[in-house]
């Protein structure tokens, strides 16, 4: 197979390597169920709820968490579940303890509390997570965003993490929210990308006033003054610096409009030149020129073209938007094409991923939403607080078709949604999805949706690139069809996700070629054929299947 490594947005890339590791493997369940089973609190063992602290003054960090995380924190080969929790802060003092949660999946459909073992419960105000391997040993670590300082817990390798924020330089001030761990500079460390919000600072705190009802309110956040974002290049030895300033990273301000940075590569005295193109690329704003709120976002290749497409969602009234790559660093806004922006008018979006629910090979995708202003159905007649999720599959035609009526009962009830990630938890090949609800228990749900299709589930390995071979490009071909696959670490709404790939075949036999692209500074092409479907491999760089 021919490949190009053509692809515009290069926001999270490493690279990889390949052993051959099997992990035991549990049948899907057999079509007739709906698409997705809500796994109760009782069944899963996962008793923890998100505390937003609400108060009559409604402070604007309390609407706008929590995220959430599916990992292997211990390496067992099984996907365990990290949860994001609030905690004290300038204007709040919990009267209780409130903590983050580690939960450690028992491999039989349930899962412990492993936190006070494990030493990550938190003790800020949490926002997002983001799990990354940053030292290359070959273990998960955790990147924790809030309103107030940040943490970085190192995994100990023994179920223990240790907090190393302070030594690595990453605590960084203000509000922060999403991040993502990718190798910038292709020097095989991953760096950190940090999403900053706005200044809510003492004075800022009560700028919004009453709403219509004589009340403290959410308000939008356009009445505060936007901050920039943070980007820190992994030094190699534990440490880390910040490398945005001077840069258009910086000057770009939070929440005015939507921001695209290209990697430009290294200018003439060797540091990283990042151009903002979201204006010229057409993303900046809504086709009549408006600024949309953009909270949760995605990168995938929805038309299988070899180009990354993206999605934002919004609040109501902006509907979402899926940006088709024009391959020529532009991009087109087909969500009318595919029914989102119709289905989405009156929703507000956070957690979101563009995925292959079914394994048929195609790309679908799931919303999670809720609007941040919980008084928001006494003074209007359409829009609600909390809001249904959203279930897009892609047909033949290569459209996205709206099938949350076959989603199963969670589909079927209203959420304030805000975190969302995916994990086979059960590793039975069907991608499954954990969400994170605003001052709510979070929601698992298990995939039934494999309906017989075959897959081939994938852990990567780097070994000159990455560990975690982020930004490895994976082409399969099977049943005659050619796929490709960018691997990132990002995505969603305050959220990380399983780093397994899970490749969706159909009902193909089996892989017939199989291509690694490991990311740069590798050069090197993993090619593999004739591999046998529905089980997990290990590949490691350079040393194929074991």
């Amino acid at each position: 197979m021919n490949f190009s490594r053509r692809g515009f947005l290069r926001l999270g890339m490493a690279v990889g390597a390949a052993k051959a590791l099997r992990i035991p493997v549990q049948a899907p369940e057999t079509a007739g169920a709906p698409l997705f089973h809500e796994v109760a609190p009782s069944s899963s063992g996962i008793n923890w709820v998100h505390e937003n602290a609400m108060s009559d003054n409604r402070y604007l960090p309390e609407t706008l968490g929590p995220g959430c995380a599916f990992l292997d924190y211990d390496n067992d080969g099984w996907m365990d579940i990290y949860l994001v929790n609030s905690g004290p802060c300038d204007f709040w003092t919990p009267t209780k303890p409130v903590r983050n949660a580690l939960y450690k999946n028992n491999r039989d459909g349930t899962f412990t509390d492993v936190t006070e073992k494990a030493g990550v419960g938190g003790g800020t105000f949490g926002m997002g997570v983001a799990v990354g391997d940053y030292d290359n040993d070959g273990w998960p670590d955790i990147f924790i965003t809030s309103y107030g300082r940040c943490i970085l817990y190192k995994n100990n390798r023994d179920g223990t993490f240790a907090d190393v924020t302070d030594k690595a330089g990453l605590a960084a001030p203000g509000w922060t929210t999403s991040a993502v761990w990718f190798d910038f500079d292709n020097d095989g460390l991953l760096d950190l990308f940090i999403c900053s919000f706005v200044d809510y600072g003492a004075k800022q705190k009560l700028a919004c006033g009453d709403n219509q009802l004589g009340n403290h309110y959410y308000c939008i956040p356009r009445v505060f003054r936007g901050t920039p974002s943070f980007l820190y290049h992994n030094n190699g030895n534990g440490t880390f610096s910040e490398v945005s300033k001077g840069t258009d990273i910086a000057r770009a301000l939070g929440k005015v409009q939507n921001f695209v940075f290209v990697n430009r590569g290294p200018d003439a005295s060797g540091k990283t030149r990042w151009e903002e193109i979201a204006l010229q690329a057409e993303v900046a704003f809504s086709d009549n020129g408006q600024p949309r709120s953009g909270m949760g976002v995605d990168a995938g290749d929805l038309d299988n073209d070899g180009w990354q497409d993206l999605f934002v969602a919004n609040v109501d009234q902006e509907m979402f938007s899926v940006y088709r790559n024009n391959k020529n660093e532009t991009f087109t806004d087909v969500a009318h094409l595919h029914g989102v922006a119709q289905a989405t008018r009156l929703l507000s979006g956070w957690g979101l991923k563009y995925f292959d629910y079914d394994n048929d090979g195609a790309i679908d995708l799931i919303l999670a939403n809720g609007h941040p202003d919980d008084m928001i159905g006494r003074y209007s007649r359409q829009v609600r607080y909390q809001e249904p999720l959203l279930l897009f599959h892609q047909g033949p035609d290569g459209k996205l078709k709206n099938v949350s009526t076959e989603g199963g009962t969670a589909f079927e009830k209203t959420f304030s949604a805000r975190g969302l990630a995916v994990g086979d938890y059960d590793n039975d090949g069907a991608i499954d999805v954990l969400i994170a609800t605003n001052a709510g228990p979070p929601v698992l749900l298990k995939n039934n949706a494999a309906k017989g299709n075959n897959w081939l589930g994938l852990k990567l390995e780097g070994a000159a690139c990455n560990r975690d071979a982020i930004g490895a490009r994976i082409l399969w071909k099977a049943g005659g069809k050619l796929r490709q696959r960018l691997k990132n670490n990002g995505g969603s709404y305050l959220s990380s996700h399983d780093l397994r790939e899970v490749l969706g075949i159909g009902a193909a036999a089996q892989i017939d070629e199989l291509e690694i692209h490991w990311p740069a500074p590798s050069k090197r092409i993993e090619k593999l054929t004739n591999l046998a479907p529905n089980r997990y491999i290990h590949i490691i760089e350079g040393k194929g299947i074991a």
